[in-house]
């Protein structure tokens, strides 16, 4: 009897390990390596030379699907072939050398498998077979859900005496694909051979389920458990947490899901300029209520479907229109899985790698705990208890102005409407430069000691050797200047004489590269809001003295491609300068009730398109700029495609060179450049 106890228990064990969707008390960062048409930016070759710059801070890259799709430019949501891996991004052998260079840098690939929908080479139910491993793999007809396309494929099946699936659709229907029937033991086949070649041939470490709301929950369990993975989220695109976690709880808690409701919380607290949002009494996250369901919570602030996109194709965005850092900031201090949105890294990677490095420091896991510390409309800041600290955590138009009692904590991080504290009896020292490259002739770090016994300094190297008591010491808030090169930078918390924590960053310092100002043109097309005689042009950020609302009136127009724009010029005197901006017109005094929403961070020639329109009461704003159609008579995007590149015009008329062809053309008597 006690052998058969112990083998029950022990097989207990192993079902609840396998049962476990996402580990507990798990403190690793996941990064959204992609954002929407990243094609540039998320091949496999450009994502696995970054694989320095993740490690140590994503232990978790999630990335676009990666096998062959049906168009020949996708993001992977229209997929055809399950064990062809050649996509958008590149091919299988270069997928291969990515996930295998990550694992070594102790990063696990996520693989974004899209299973509710397949694609077709042959009519409306003809799937290609695909061979692997000796076994023929074929989703049929009869895997087609019975009342796929909202009726239109049983209607076509009867025109060509096919037969489909005697099973409705378990979920939501998506018209752009045949939806499976995941009730075919021949669909569970597929996916389950689909789903270990993923783990455990080409090397992924879990797995992101794509509209899961199309199919039974208890799928992605089964799922899960043939595949024995251990990390699983679902897209399981919903703002009622209570929702979300009834998905969960019919996966049999073997997978997470995405925190929506924690993502409209944020996106809420910052459009509606009122911060009180994220003390709402409602259930507004899988975290944020602290209940049970931390662990399977996986917290995002944006991502490629939420985006704004930067088009007036007619798809509707639901960006949050400012304060993206302040967003991070909250992200990566919070219970959860946090994912971050590749896009906010590359535009705040340095910001974004210290908040990481705040946050582990602190040993905040997806089980942590916090306590509401202050509340009101301009800031909100929680107490987040980590492993090895309490995190202060402060958001907000007034975050840092908020008084913090420096006999409880130390300040380590601050930035534009947030600020991160460490309690003191975290007792550690503290660097503010998060590990990477940097440019510039010298690099001033600054030195912190968290520690609550008075006089605490630090001790530190920059050889890469453990620092001692003998070692260089320094005060808290020294700053160091760092030399141009390699740094393997070791310090040191010294308090009463004692060596304690020591905590490691290493650094690429380059001798900065001589930047030539460079003049940048802002237009502005304001047709939808029949602004027209001028546009209050309201400026900041970067090296520019902000202009007193509501900015400068601008009257200069142009005309390009049969629309008036406005335009003004702006130099950046350095690489990363920028210029943010709100259009307007009106005075002073009523230019509010008549102003766009906040366009931050613009860095080149842009154009954009003010929509009648509101959100909040500020007119949207469409960036066309990066449009694959362009502009005619300036600069246009290049889009591949069968070996040659397409440039093509605003009208849609298209001009095809190889890729070496560069110049002025002519076409359809307009001048294109192309570069």
């Amino acid at each position: 009897m006690k052998r058969i106890l112990t083998s029950l228990c022990a097989l207990f064990v192993c079902l609840n390990i396998i049962a476990q969707g996402w580990p507990a008390g798990y403190g690793g960062v996941m990064l959204q390596g992609f954002y929407w048409d990243s094609f540039d930016d998320s091949q496999w070759n450009v994502l696995e030379k970054k694989a320095n710059d993740f490690s140590g801070y994503f232990d978790l890259v999630w990335v676009p699907q990666s096998g062959k799709a049906a168009a020949t430019k996708s993001m992977g949501y229209d997929p055809l072939y399950y064990f062809n891996q050649n996509s958008s991004f590149g091919t299988e052998a270069e997928l291969r050398s990515m996930i295998t260079t990550f694992k070594n840098k102790q990063i696990g690939t996520i693989a974004d498998v899209v299973i509710n929908h397949h694609g077709t080479n042959n009519g409306w139910f003809g799937f290609p077979a695909e061979v692997y491993k000796g076994v023929t793999y074929q989703n049929l007809s009869t895997d087609v859900c019975a009342d796929d396309d909202g009726g239109a494929a049983a209607t076509e099946a009867r025109k060509t005496g096919t037969q489909l699936s005697q099973n409705n659709d378990e979920g939501e229907g998506w018209g752009g694909m045949r939806d499976l029937d995941h009730k075919s033991s021949n669909v569970q086949k597929i996916v389950k051979a689909y789903e270990n070649f993923l783990l455990n041939d080409l090397g992924y470490a879990g797995f992101r389920y794509d509209m899961v709301k199309g199919f039974s929950a208890s799928h992605v369990g089964d799922y899960n458990t043939a595949a024995n993975v251990k990390y699983s989220v679902g897209e399981f695109w919903d703002g009622n947490a209570n929702t979300v976690k009834a998905w969960i709880d019919a996966t049999g808690k073997r997978s997470a899901a995405f925190d929506f409701a924690f993502r409209y919380a944020v996106r809420d607290a910052i459009n509606q300029n009122d911060w009180r949002v994220l003390s709402d009494t409602r259930l507004t996250g899988l975290n944020i209520d602290n209940g049970a369901y931390k662990q399977y919570a996986v917290t995002f602030v944006e991502n490629h479907d939420v985006q704004d996109r930067g088009t007036t194709s007619g798809y509707n965005p639901d960006p949050i229109r400012k304060d993206t850092l302040a967003a991070n900031a909250y992200l990566l201090a919070m219970p959860g899985t946090p994912c971050v949105f590749y896009a906010h890294y590359l535009a705040y990677p340095k910001e974004i790698k210290a908040m990481i490095d705040a946050r582990k420091l602190a040993g905040v896991t997806n089980t942590s705990s916090y306590q509401v510390y202050r509340s009101s409309k301009d800031y909100y800041a929680n107490v987040v208890t980590g492993t090895n600290g309490k995190l202060l955590v402060v958001v907000g138009n007034n975050a840092n102005q908020l008084t913090v009692l420096t006999s409880r904590y130390t300040k380590l991080l601050s930035g534009y409407h947030y600020a991160y504290y460490l309690a003191n009896d975290a007792e550690t020292p503290w660097v503010d430069k998060a590990s990477g490259a940097y440019e510039g002739e010298n690099l001033k770090v600054k030195l912190t000691a968290v520690s609550a016994h008075a006089g605490a300094k630090l001790v530190y190297t920059t050889d890469g050797t453990e620092p001692t008591a003998s070692s260089v010491q320094v005060a808290s808030g020294t700053e160091i200047t760092l030399p141009e090169g390699e740094t393997t930078l070791k310090v040191a918390l010294l308090a009463g004489g004692v060596v304690g924590k020591v905590i490691t960053r290493s650094y690429q310092v380059t001798a900065p590269v001589p930047f030539t100002p460079e003049t940048i043109r802002v237009y502005v097309n304001t047709d939808q809001v029949n602004w027209k005689t001028y546009v209050n042009f309201h400026s900041w950020g970067g090296t520019h003295t902000a202009t007193a609302w509501p900015g400068d009136k601008v009257i200069s127009k142009t005309t390009l491609n049969g629309k008036t724009w406005f335009y003004k010029d702006y130099t950046l005197t350095k690489a990363d300068d920028y210029v943010n901006f709100v259009f307007s017109i009106g005075s002073a005094a009523n230019a509010s009730a008549n102003q766009t929403m906040d366009i931050e961070r613009v860095k080149k020639t842009s154009y954009f398109v003010i929509s009648s329109i509101k959100e909040n009461g500020k007119y949207v704003v469409n960036n066309v700029t990066n449009e694959v159609t362009g502009i005619d008579g300036v600069e246009v995007g290049v889009k591949q495609g069968s070996g040659d590149k397409y440039y093509y015009t605003l009208s849609g008329q298209r001009l095809t060179g190889k890729p070496s062809q560069r110049g002025v053309y002519i076409h359809a008597g307009k001048k294109i450049v192309v570069k």
